[in-house]
């Protein structure tokens, strides 16, 4: 989306693909999951790849592009969950297989729900101050100063708050 809006970061840094190679940070998608696998007996698992870069300063729009870019993300989690979703209502398949494709679709809206958080670093941030009115630009400047608090705190103690859309979503789509 940044591409299209003007910004070619993600060209250059060659990050525009979908080759999984290009997105595996070596802690984050690797390490760190096996860690947690292990030290937690598979109770919890916590991964992430590289985030795709984009300068913001280079979109054509500077008022709604970086919330365009911002909803990419969760759009692209909604249509793989979507997908994924139809293929379990419509084609008979192996218990098995049912299993695997709905963790894909869980997955995949659990992550557009969480990045539709309006809390930087998350997407809904950046569509949260394409909203903002000006005359609240202090909320904008509070959010991004303690933003990665307030998302550890929303990780740890208010997570439950968006498991039930999570959940109906899930329902809505698998039935």
């Amino acid at each position: 989306m940044a591409d299209h809006l003007g910004d070619p970061t993600a060209r250059y840094a060659g990050r525009l693909t979908l080759d999984p190679r290009a997105h595996i940070d070596l802690w984050g998608t690797i390490l760190m999951p096996l860690l947690l696998f292990f030290s937690t007996g598979g109770r919890f698992l916590f991964a992430y790849a590289k985030p795709v870069p984009y300068n913001p300063y280079n979109l054509k729009n500077q008022k709604w592009g970086p919330a365009m870019v911002g909803l990419a993300g969760p759009a692209a989690n909604f249509l793989l969950a979507f997908c994924f979703a139809m293929v379990i209502r419509f084609v008979p398949l192996s218990d098995t297989l049912v299993q695997l494709l709905g963790t894909i679709v869980f997955a995949n809206i659990g992550l557009m729900i969480f990045n539709l958080v309006p809390i930087p670093p998350l997407d809904g941030s950046k569509i949260l101050f394409a909203v903002l009115p000006y005359s609240l630009s202090n909320v904008r400047v509070f959010l991004e100063r303690y933003g990665f608090v307030m998302l550890l705190f929303f990780v740890f103690f208010l997570f439950d708050l968006i498991s039930p859309l999570i959940n109906g979503l899930f329902n809505l789509l698998v039935g």
